[in-house]
């Protein structure tokens, strides 16, 4: 009776493949992100798509250059510096200037991404770390916004925010908040436009609920205890980028936790950092503030959320 010989082979978890490749889930994000860019053109103009598009082209040549001198494998494939640049556009006002998009895309995709290893080792998301250094070096034209195109006349507004820390201007309806009529950046005026890619997301399950709606709810239950007005709080949520944070990069895979638990407490951190940021701090916005700071909690939130082996004792 003939034998076969038989190989055991071990290898490290997961042993379960769900089928889902890294550029299938960029693609996924991009798609979820199109209905905000396409609001942004039509509220903002065309200068909104040339923005997206110096953005992405910088943060793709930024990780070619990389590759290319440091002799690693080509990765723009993946689609993760797409996302990347489109992301970082949609946070910036449309009347940005061409080099500062530049430079703020190469230090979110060359020292943010590839200095510290490429995708799945960047320690802070590249998005949000781009726009707190450009509204540290480009202060003045991170704070100007753009005209609405749609308006009577197109003279540029100051931010909901800003109004409410105290600026000449006087708030927009709740149907304009939810429209995107309204001063801000390009990506983040149009609320319906944002929960529509933010619920493609969850449905197609590249993320789950947790971190998106306890920052979003956090924000509204804390504002409206310290409002004590329903009005007030919807307009915080609805104003700054709030909603294309809590979507789009609170919830980026690499530096944000990976339990249920801790996705719910990282929510809920950003949302206390962008209450206490919001109202104390002499820049009106916090959201990329909060998300950036909570990312160097991440591998904290992760060992206090994850779970136990059953029967485990420690040493």
């Amino acid at each position: 009776m003939e034998q076969k010989d038989s190989k055991l082979i071990v290898s490290v978890s997961p042993h379960i493949a769900s089928g889902r490749t890294t550029k299938g889930i960029m693609l996924d994000v991009i798609i979820a992100l199109i209905p905000a860019l396409i609001a942004g053109t039509v509220i903002f103009g065309l200068r909104a798509l040339l923005v997206a598009a110096v953005c992405i082209a910088s943060c793709l040549a930024g990780e070619t250059l990389f590759n290319l001198i440091t002799k690693r494998k080509h990765t723009i494939g993946d689609l993760s510096a797409v996302v990347t640049g489109l992301i970082l556009a949609l946070n910036l006002p449309a009347s940005i200037g061409i080099y500062p998009a530049i430079i703020g895309s190469l230090f979110a995709i060359i020292v943010i991404k590839c200095l510290f290893g490429g995708l799945g080792k960047n320690f802070a998301n590249p998005a949000a770390a781009a726009r707190v250094m450009m509204l540290l070096a480009f202060t003045e034209a991170m704070s100007k916004t753009a005209p609405i195109q749609l308006a009577v006349d197109t003279v540029a507004s100051p931010t909901p925010l800003a109004i409410m820390k105290g600026a000449e201007g006087t708030l927009p309806a709740i149907t304009d908040m939810l429209l995107g009529l309204r001063g801000g950046a390009m990506g983040e005026t149009c609320a319906v436009a944002l929960v529509l890619g933010g619920l493609y997301l969850i449905v197609r399950r590249v993320i789950t609920w947790h971190t998106p709606v306890v920052y979003i709810g956090a924000v509204f239950v804390l504002s409206l205890i310290i409002d004590g007005n329903i009005e007030a709080a919807l307009y915080q949520v609805l104003s700054g980028g709030l909603l294309l944070g809590a979507f789009f990069m609170a919830t980026d895979y690499v530096t944000t936790p990976t339990t249920n638990l801790g996705k719910a407490v990282f929510g809920l951190g950003c949302a206390l950092l962008t209450v206490l940021i919001r109202r104390l701090g002499s820049y009106p916005e916090g959201v990329s503030f909060s998300i950036l700071l909570m990312n160097l909690f991440t591998n904290y939130i992760d060992k206090a959320t994850r779970r136990k082996p059953l029967g485990e004792v420690k040493a």
